[in-house]
């Protein structure tokens, strides 16, 4: 009976310890593959963004100079038409994405996933509690991404980014941008939070979540890709704007019925607010 006794006695301690083990033996699985779900999106995420349209971003005078000086012709340069899309841009492309795991053979806790979109470079996101790299090294289109659990959220910090967008129409990032994201799972939906800060070009934390959906159909080919010359240009020219001579800017809020100051962007337009001072200033076409 003694034995008994200790015996379920033993069996409740260990049940409750094993209730109580930490987090990282509860971690949630973001591997598979996985379908982007666009929504109300898919105008700047498919097609992409139209010319001068800066609404909603935190830039500064300087971002939009170079926004302004930006011409789509650049995409034609050899070294451009086979360039990935940056980490933090990444998740806003209409790609497909395949997610898969490392596993510690001992713990069997996940060490490191990898994120991996059509047109893109693999990504690892390490777990391990690794420094990041020294500010001297080199910078890529992935970065280097560290992750911590935070519940059931996975949370990262990115660094050593290359130059790169925050939209695609010409809306610079720079190389000294950071990277934190949130990785939610809910079932068969995934939602990614990014949080983007650029001493550069950005005045505001600029902030945006992305939808994906499980595809167990799914497979992400391989991307081969071969430059040609598209466009028959003088040697050593880059497309561009000079500035001030850019009067495609302007079909956008035109076109929208928006005041062009709103166009323009800048932290203010990322706030509901902005819609009371859009209404005293008025519209470009009535009844918009």
């Amino acid at each position: 009976m003694r034995y008994r006794l200790f015996s379920f006695r033993s069996f409740y301690v260990l049940l409750a310890a094993a209730v109580s083990l930490p987090a990282a033996f509860a971690q949630v699985d973001f591997s598979g593959e996985w379908a982007p779900r666009f929504y109300e999106d898919q105008p700047e995420r498919v097609p992409g963004p139209e010319l001068g349209d800066y609404l909603g971003l935190p830039i500064n005078a300087a971002a939009r100079m170079r926004a302004d000086t930006w011409d789509a012709s650049l995409l034609t340069l050899p070294e451009w038409q086979c360039r990935p899309h940056s980490a933090d841009y990444i998740w806003r492309g209409p790609s497909n994405l395949t997610i898969s795991k490392e596993i510690d053979p001992v713990t069997r806790e996940i060490t490191a996933f990898h994120a991996e979109w059509l047109r893109s470079v693999d990504r690892p996101v390490y777990l391990d509690n690794r420094p990041h790299p020294p500010e001297y090294a080199n910078h890529t289109w992935a970065g280097f991404t560290t992750a911590k659990w935070e519940g059931d959220v996975l949370t990262t910090h990115v660094t050593h980014l290359k130059e790169g967008y925050v939209r695609r129409n010409g809306v610079p990032r720079s190389d000294m941008a950071t990277l934190t994201e949130h990785w939610i799972r809910h079932g068969d939906f995934l939602t990614v939070v990014t949080i983007v800060n650029d001493p550069v070009y950005l005045t505001e934390p600029f902030v945006r979540s992305t939808d994906y959906e499980l595809d167990l159909h799914q497979h992400v080919p391989p991307y081969p890709c071969d430059t040609v010359e598209e466009v028959d240009r003088p040697r050593g020219v880059v497309p561009h704007v000079l500035p001030g001579k850019n009067t495609g800017i302007n079909e956008f809020p035109a076109r929208h019925g928006l005041p062009a100051e709103a166009a323009r962007g800048g932290a203010e337009t990322m706030y509901p607010e902005y819609q009371l001072k859009m209404k005293k200033t008025g519209t470009v076409a009535a009844g918009k």
